[in-house]
C-alpha cells in the first residue's frame, strides 16, 4: 500500500504565501517524477509545477516567478512554496508521484494525493 499525504493548505490573502508539503509513504523502491496540480471550480485539473528526480522543474506559466517546487528524496516528499498569491490560484491542490513499488520493479506506478484546499482571498 502506497499513499500520498498533503499538508499546507489553508486560507491566505491576495499577495500572501503558503507551503504545501508532500510525502509518499509505503512499500517504495524508488520514486521518480513528482508534482503539483490543481482543480479550481468548475474547472479542469491543470498541471501547476513538476519536478524529476534529477530535480529539473517546469512550471505552469501562470506560477512562474511566484512558485518554487522542491523534493528530498531521502524523504519521498515534494514541496511546493507559493509566494505572492492571487485570487485565481484558489483550489484544490494535489500531489502526484510516479513511482516504482517494491512489488512492481521496473514498472511505474501513477499516485494521487487525497487534495489540499488552497483558498486566496482578495
Amino acid at each position: 500500500q502506497v499513499q500520498l499525504v498533503e499538508s499546507g493548505g489553508g486560507l491566505v490573502q491576495a499577495g500572501g504565501s503558503l507551503r504545501l508539503s508532500c510525502a509518499a509513504s509505503g512499500s517504495i523502491f524508488r520514486v521518480y517524477t513528482m508534482a503539483w496540480y490543481r482543480q479550481a471550480p468548475g474547472k479542469q485539473r491543470e498541471l501547476v509545477a513538476g519536478i524529476t528526480r534529477a530535480e529539473t522543474t517546469n512550471y505552469a506559466d501562470s506560477v512562474k516567478g511566484r512558485f518554487t517546487i522542491a523534493r528530498d528524496n531521502a524523504k519521498n516528499t515534494v514541496y511546493l512554496q507559493m509566494n505572492v498569491l492571487k485570487p485565481e490560484d484558489t483550489g484544490v491542490y494535489y500531489c502526484n508521484a510516479d513511482i516504482e513499488l517494491r512489488s512492481q520493479a521496473r514498472t511505474t506506478t501513477s499516485i494521487w494525493g487525497q487534495g489540499t484546499q488552497v483558498t486566496v482571498s482578495s
